[in-house]
Formats: C-alpha cells, sequence, structure tokens
C-alpha cells in the first residue's frame, strides 16, 4: 500500500505567512478592539452632548449624563431651522448638496473617459501624458489655489491680449466656480486609479469587439463602464467625502457668500473666534455627517472591490 505524498502549503511558509498569523492572533484581535475603543469614544461623546441641553454641556462632562439623563433636540432644531446667529444650515446642507453631487459626476466621467483613452487608445505621446498626470498628484494643491482665481476673476491674457474673458458669475451659476475647482483637483487622482483597472481589462474583450464592428463609444459604454463599476464607486466615495468635508477650497471660491456657501463654512463661522457656542456645534457636526455616512454604507459593498481594483493581475 503506497501512502500519498503530502504537498506542504505555500502559505504556511515565508514572512507574509508569519505576519498572517501574528495578525489573526488574540493578541492582535485585543489591540484592534482597543485602537476601536479609543477612536470611537470621542466620537460617542460629540454624539451624546449634541443631545444635552446648553447648561449642562456647559457646566458638566457628557460622561455625566449616564447619572442624570437630560435630552432635548433644541441645538438641532436651532442650527437647522433657528436665527443666522444660530446656524440654519438647512440652507447650506443643501448647498453641500449642490456643490459635491456635481463636483463627484464631473470627475467620475471625465475620468473614466480619459482613463480609457491612455489604456487602450494608442497616441503619440500617450505616456508622457499618463506619466503628467501622475505627476500632478503630487503638486499641493495650494499652490494651484491664486492662479485659478485669477483665472476666474480676470481670465486670461497674452501679450496685453484678453485671450479668455474672466467668469463675472453671480446667483446660482456662482457655484460653477467651485465645480470646476473641485474637478480640476480630483481628476489626476481619479484618472490613475481608473487607469489602472481599466488597463487589466483583457485584450480579448476588446478584440471581439471590434471584430463586431463596435467602436470605441460603444466599447466605453457595454463593455468597460459595467466592469469598472467597483472602482467607480470606490473613487466616487472618495471624491464625495473630500468635496463635502472640504472648507478650504470653498471659502475660497465661493468667497463666503451665504447664498452658495457649504455647511463646512457655515459651522466654520458658527465656532467663532471663541467657541462659545459649541453646544450648537456639536449637532452641527452630527448634521454634516449624516450624508456622507449615508454614503459610504450604502456603497460598502462595492468599496473594497474597488480599493483592490487593479492591484492583481490576472
Amino acid at each position: 500500500m503506497t501512502s500519498t505524498p503530502t504537498i506542504p502549503d505555500v502559505r504556511d511558509a515565508g514572512p507574509a505567512a508569519r505576519v498572517r498569523r501574528r495578525l489573526s492572533g488574540s493578541a492582535a484581535s485585543l489591540a484592534a478592539l482597543v485602537i476601536a475603543v479609543l477612536w470611537t469614544v470621542p466620537t460617542a461623546g460629540l454624539f451624546i452632548s449634541s443631545f444635552r441641553p446648553a447648561d449642562q454641556i456647559r457646566t458638566t462632562g457628557w460622561w455625566t449624563f449616564f447619572s442624570s439623563p437630560q435630552v432635548t433636540l433644541d441645538n438641532y432644531r436651532d442650527v437647522l431651522f433657528g436665527s443666522a446667529s444660530d446656524g440654519r444650515l438647512a440652507s447650506h446642507f443643501v448647498n453641500s448638496l449642490v456643490i459635491t453631487l456635481p463636483s463627484t459626476v464631473f470627475v467620475l466621467g471625465l475620468a473614466a473617459l480619459a482613463a480609457y483613452a491612455l489604456a487602450w487608445i494608442d497616441f503619440r505621446g500617450r505616456d508622457w501624458v499618463f506619466l503628467g498626470i501622475f505627476a500632478l498628484q503630487i503638486v499641493p494643491l495650494q499652490m494651484a489655489l491664486v492662479p485659478l482665481l485669477r483665472f476666474f476673476s480676470q481670465g486670461v491674457t497674452v501679450g496685453g491680449v484678453q485671450v479668455l474673458p474672466a467668469w463675472e458669475l453671480t446667483g446660482a451659476m456662482a457655484f460653477t466656480n467651485v465645480w470646476v475647482a473641485h474637478t480640476v483637483f480630483g481628476l489626476p487622482l481619479g484618472v490613475f486609479l481608473l487607469h489602472n483597472f481599466i488597463s487589466q481589462l483583457p485584450r480579448t474583450l476588446f478584440e471581439a469587439a471590434r471584430v463586431d464592428g463596435a467602436g470605441h463609444g460603444r466599447i466605453f459604454l457595454r463593455i468597460v463602464l459595467p466592469l469598472i463599476t467597483p472602482a467607480l464607486v470606490s473613487l466616487g466615495i472618495f471624491q464625495f467625502l473630500w468635496v463635502w468635508n472640504d472648507l478650504l477650497v470653498a471659502l475660497i471660491f465661493t468667497g463666503g457668500d451665504t447664498a452658495t456657501a457649504p455647511l463646512t463654512v457655515r459651522l466654520a463661522e458658527l465656532a467663532g473666534t471663541r467657541g462659545e457656542a459649541w453646544h450648537r456645534l456639536t449637532a452641527g457636526a452630527f448634521v454634516s455627517m449624516v450624508v456622507p455616512l449615508l454614503v459610504f454604507f450604502l456603497l460598502q459593498r462595492h468599496f473594497v472591490r474597488g480599493l483592490l481594483a487593479g492591484s492583481v493581475k490576472g
């Protein structure tokens, strides 16, 4: 009777296997639990404070809530629908949506088209264009704020000749400046991430589509877009959260106008120089967190797949 030789599992050998065993042990799990608790406690305290009366917040810590609980919705009512000095965040909440949704859609659409062109359309200088887009990621955003603001306010002049006029936008069209700014700043990362995914798609798919007479437009719409959905969702989450939480770009390109200012600008104003109204800030902070949390949890199943998109070949 012959015995079947045992094939050693390559996963049980090497540095990667040792790291995997250590990270899955009880000590690592305990450390992760402690870190999660320490990370969550400040947020829990902020959440509890948002429902406490103002006098209680000023005189006692949030942990005293458990010994003498007092709950009120006045803080949320004041910051959403109160006077201008209290916050009145409802209109700014709408402004944040008006700024964030187009800025995310523009980046997704333009980045997907550019990534497809750089990955599957042969043209002279393609690699240099991709290298330039990659290099733009290391340029600090702050370096482009003043030139872009001058472009909007003064236009482009070459040799004393006005090539492009200034953007004199008022009313609802004033959001255009912020949309363009967020799109410009978000495109380099978006093109880079989507290019890594699209370039990994099997070449046979494109060859079969061309044999059937499909052009680049049909290939992009019918083949590429359905396959890159996880990557698009991940990029959309990153762009949405970045634009929603942005203060610097919104403050500069909206000019502090209350008609176009998003939540972050109003929250910064609500804090004041001494932060005396921080019982409203606790409620305002959670008002601003509602939409990002909903976006993340609704699209969570696509998130990890999109993060790993293009990282492993085959």
